[in-house]
């Protein structure tokens, strides 16, 4: 039986890298040009959300949205319709094996830093959560500081701010959640000064007292138990509303809170006024340090020594589904017509991805899919693809390689016979 192949074979490709400057009305203007020098697909750039200002691209940080910054679904969607209009594909570069882990535009990461063990993706990544050092137990290592952690902490430079009944820690472009369970320490500081000033049967301290009883008892960060994980994530996003909500309605709650972030935040030059800050922090999912110090103490899988790319589980069914998902949909849509899986090498089985597609994917015909070069190739020249057809798997740069040991050799069996004539001319 012979070998069935993709229903649409490249002939000629042309790379758009997408960026804030290069956007899908520019590419779209492109086409008819492109059509016109026989350029039969566009390979495209990863065009998932990736962190803000990326000019790559590959440090993708929502996988169910295209980046903004590349413009809106409808121009890309007019993108698309122009490639079909001029009978071009669209290969998509999509990294499978890691994530931008800015903490603003990654949610599943900021969930992770909020909730440690206890977050709904916990298991996306790849985290030690029992490390050999005692410290980072049940903790993310956040090698990001500038500096040693006291002296950045004593410099003022860590900032608690609030907004919408939402505590985070600022560090310069950084903002890192706070653990709503241990929020309440700031809540009740000077709780005395607040009850003196009340009357016993104030409604707003009421609720505020209320609020309090209920984040004490919001299921620990280190929770693993599914139920409880479920109830903390709930209970914390009732708690933020109903503070949110008394804030706004009492100046004097308001002044409470804002006057204990503000002496939380310390004044540098006087240490002692950041013991405070530090014991909330060290309450925290995650423990700051010195860059540095990432060589040693990291605990959590990384795109080689990037500490900003974390590696994702994608072996995990339901992080391959979530990754996967808008990708799926275009396929099937017939808009993204090939793919280049890039860094497979750092996935738990280089081989699976493509394996995978079988499941998922009902779309007419077959596609094609190319793996990016780190991998031994061979052992990914071909799987199968919606159901019962095959599509064919290359790694160019593997490719390459070979071709380049083949001149290696030749150039040494050249020099091998010149050293023989040599030895026979003497």
């Amino acid at each position: 039986m012979s070998e069935l192949r993709p229903s649409r074979i490249p002939v000629s490709t042309y790379r758009l890298q997408f960026h804030r400057g290069f956007t899908f009305q520019d590419a779209r203007a492109l086409v008819p040009y492109l059509s016109r020098l026989g350029i039969t697909e566009c390979y495209c750039s990863p065009l998932l959300a990736a962190c803000p200002g990326s000019t790559h691209g590959y440090d993708v940080c929502d996988h169910s949205r295209l980046n903004p910054e590349y413009g809106s679904r409808e121009n890309f969607d007019s993108f698309a319709s122009t490639l079909a209009s001029h009978n071009m594909g669209l290969i998509l570069d999509f990294v499978p094996n890691h994530m931008g882990i800015d903490p603003l535009g990654n949610l599943w990461w900021r969930d992770v830093l909020g909730s440690g063990p206890s977050s709904r993706y916990a298991k996306y990544f790849d985290i030690d959560w029992d490390p050999v050092k005692t410290e980072l137990k049940g903790k993310v290592l956040l090698p990001i500081l500038g500096d040693q952690y006291g002296v950045v902490l004593e410099s003022g430079q860590l900032q608690i701010r609030f907004h919408d009944g939402l505590f985070s820690l600022q560090y310069f472009d950084r903002n890192l959640p706070l653990n709503p369970r241990q929020i309440q320490k700031l809540l009740r500081h000077n709780l005395e000064a607040l009850e003196k000033e009340s009357q016993p049967e104030d409604s707003d301290l009421r609720e505020f007292l209320s609020i309090l009883f209920h984040l004490d008892h919001m299921p620990a960060y280190t929770e693993t138990d599914p139920r409880l994980v479920a109830e903390r994530h709930r209970e914390k996003e009732i708690a933020r509303e109903r503070l949110a909500k008394l804030v706004q309605e009492s100046p004097r709650i308001l002044k409470h809170v804002e006057g204990n972030v503000r002496l939380f935040n310390g004044q540098p030059g006087n240490p002692s006024s950041f013991v405070l800050l530090h014991d909330l922090l060290e309450a925290q999912a995650y423990r700051l340090s010195y860059w540095r110090t990432a060589l040693h103490e990291i605990n959590y899988r990384r795109f080689f020594d990037i500490n900003e790319l974390a590696a994702i589980r994608m072996e995990e069914e339901e992080v391959f589904q979530a990754a996967h998902s808008l990708v799926l949909e275009l396929i099937r849509k017939g808009v993204v017509t090939g793919l280049r899986l890039d860094h497979v090498d750092g996935l738990f089985d280089p081989a699976d991805p493509g394996h995978r597609w079988d499941r998922p994917l009902q779309a007419p015909g077959r596609m094609q899919v190319d793996f990016e070069e780190r991998v031994d190739f061979r052992r990914l020249h071909e799987y199968r693809l919606a159901r019962t057809r095959k599509a064919l798997a290359g790694s160019g740069l593997g490719a390459l390689l070979l071709f380049g040991l083949f001149f290696v050799l030749q150039r040494r069996r050249a020099a091998g016979a010149a050293c023989n004539r040599r030895r026979r001319w003497r």
